[in-house]
């Protein structure tokens, strides 16, 4: 499979190199961060096809990375002989079985023995005299001339290649662009066909090529073409009929569709064709070894839907590299989310191979925390309850005028027995990571002894009441506004209520209480370990 992915000056990628699982990839990041460009590399190294289409039918000028071109641009103003920029995508593989080795060969950009393909876009030299015709005035030239340009697909061996030449098969489902112009689905005929033994393909190529041969017989159809025949000689002095083209063998894949209970794949509904296509491209021959690529698996299906599919990728998998991006922290969690690499804006990755397999099945198990908001987030948070988030939110807003997510600062709501997790996933990122936690009267045993292993990482932030008779988050907010009850019980609506009775008040009703906190338009003061935990 492939260990490793290099692009030089394809849209956004500069110079990016990524190394991969064997068995499964869950790419994450921002938008715009690149992950559809990313698939779309590999299925272009891959199969030479750009959008469905032969590369050298797809070319644009806006292919090349903006800055590269920006930077020819520039060069050309003061220099004729400024190089074009040109485009280079790279696959590395793994070759266990030496199935790969007649790919083996040092040209490659790392000039490292190894097997692998890849795909440029580049200066073709036989256009030389009419390029350096086409520069002679730089003022009137604003992009590249890509007319100029040629593709060359080679192995690092240095032979030129076809996909035929590759022995791993390439399925691309991206569900953004899935039709052909006569309305059937390019990516289901791809998978089926994927899917038939060779003999199963010719059989219906052959039943297909005699189905066309036999609508010529219809008594309709000749009846149609006596007619027209009739008028030999004032149309044309040569017989005029109506048939099927039968000079195409194997043109069965563009005009056969699947039906599902009867019902064309076309008209059923998007999710049960998305998961369909996906599980036919995972079933598919498991003797071939296959690249699934899959953009974002999660759209239009439900929760129920998505986790059978994702039993599925789990368990029928074999001989098959996934590349995967999502949104969904779901399908990040149950499909293991030590696979999951973060690409950012700035074309950095992070990978999470060495996250504690403890923390890896705790995700597994309990899917529904929503950690890609972790690792996307520019700040983290960890409260133990509502009551604790809608104050935290609260003493941001008032500090800083905006509410903390505004400000990329994600408050998380969760048990305090998941700190640990969240602490690590964040370790990973080098990320700093706020707790915000209660000293339940014994700060030896539930602070210094329970994050003990957390104390002296200059990442983790660990705020709480210095006060062990403030033992939660209700009484150390009357304590800070002890100089002014009046206005917490004007607040809280209760404005007779004697102290005693205002903190079991708020003790039995801690959401609530926290609610009117957050909505009010008059100011309180909020405990100091809250503001600690906010201040920059």
């Amino acid at each position: 499979m492939i260990n490793k992915l290099k692009i030089i000056n394809y849209k956004s990628f500069q110079n990016f190199e990524l190394d991969l699982n064997s068995d499964l990839n869950i790419i994450i990041g921002d938008n715009e961060a690149g992950k559809s460009t990313l698939l779309e590399t590999i299925n272009l190294a891959l199969t030479g096809q750009l959008n469905n289409r032969l590369l050298q039918n797809e070319l644009s000028p806006y292919l090349f990375n903006i800055n590269s071109v920006k930077t020819y641009l520039e060069q050309l103003i003061i220099n004729s002989k400024a190089e074009l920029p040109s485009i280079k995508i790279e696959l590395y593989f793994d070759n266990p079985n030496n199935i790969y080795s007649e790919l083996k060969g040092t040209n490659n950009l790392l000039r490292t023995d190894a097997p692998g393909v890849s795909i440029s876009i580049e200066f073709d030299s036989t256009y030389q005299s009419e390029y350096e015709i086409y520069i002679q005035d730089v003022r009137t030239i604003k992009t590249l001339p890509i007319e100029y340009y040629k593709i060359v697909w080679r192995s690092f061996a240095g032979n030129s290649l076809t996909s035929r030449g590759i022995p791993a098969r390439s399925t691309l489902i991206d569900t953004s662009t899935s039709k052909y112009k006569n309305g059937a689905d390019i990516y289901l005929h791809k998978i089926l066909n994927d899917s038939l033994e060779p003999s199963q393909r010719t059989e219906l190529a052959v039943h297909y090529r005699k189905l066309k041969e036999t609508f010529s017989e219809n008594q309709s159809i000749a009846t149609i073409n006596e007619s027209l025949n009739e008028k030999k000689g004032d149309i044309t002095d040569k017989n005029l009929n109506v048939s099927v083209d039968i000079s195409s063998k194997t043109n069965w894949d563009k005009i056969i569709t699947a039906y599902l209970d009867d019902v064309p794949f076309d008209y059923i509904g998007k999710g049960e064709q998305n998961a369909i296509k996906m599980k036919l491209a995972l079933e598919s021959n498991t003797d071939l070894e296959a690249v699934v690529l899959i953009e974002e698996p999660e759209n239009h299906l439900s929760l129920s839907n998505l986790n059978k599919l994702l039993n599925i990728i789990k368990t029928r998998n074999e001989n098959k590299q996934l590349i995967i991006t999502t949104h969904s922290s779901f399908i990040l969690n149950k499909l293991d989310i030590g696979k999951m690499i973060l690409l950012s804006s700035d074309k950095v990755t992070t990978s999470f191979n060495d996250l504690e397999n403890e923390t890896r099945e705790f995700f597994m198990r309990l899917p529904g925390y929503d950690t890609l908001r972790l690792v996307l987030s520019r700040k983290v948070i960890l409260v133990e309850g509502p009551s604790e988030d809608l104050i935290v939110q609260r003493a941001y807003k008032d500090l800083y005028d905006k509410l903390p997510l505004e400000n990329g600062v994600d408050i998380f709501c969760i048990d305090g027995l998941s700190f640990k997790r969240f602490i690590e996933i964040s370790a990973n990122l080098q990320k700093e990571i706020t707790i915000i936690t209660d000293n339940d009267g014994d700060i030896e045993q539930n602070i210094n002894n329970k994050y003990e292993e957390y104390l002296s990482n200059n990442l983790v932030k660990l705020c709480y009441s210095l006060d062990e008779n403030l033992k939660t988050l209700e009484p150390n907010i009357i304590d800070a506004n002890k100089s002014n009850l009046s206005v917490l019980k004007e607040i809280l609506g209760h404005s007779d209520y004697e102290d005693d009775r205002l903190i079991t008040y708020m003790l039995n009703n801690k959401t609530k209480c926290a609610l009117k906190i957050f909505e009010t338009d008059k100011t309180i003061k909020m405990p100091r370990y809250i503001l600690n935990a906010i201040e920059e």
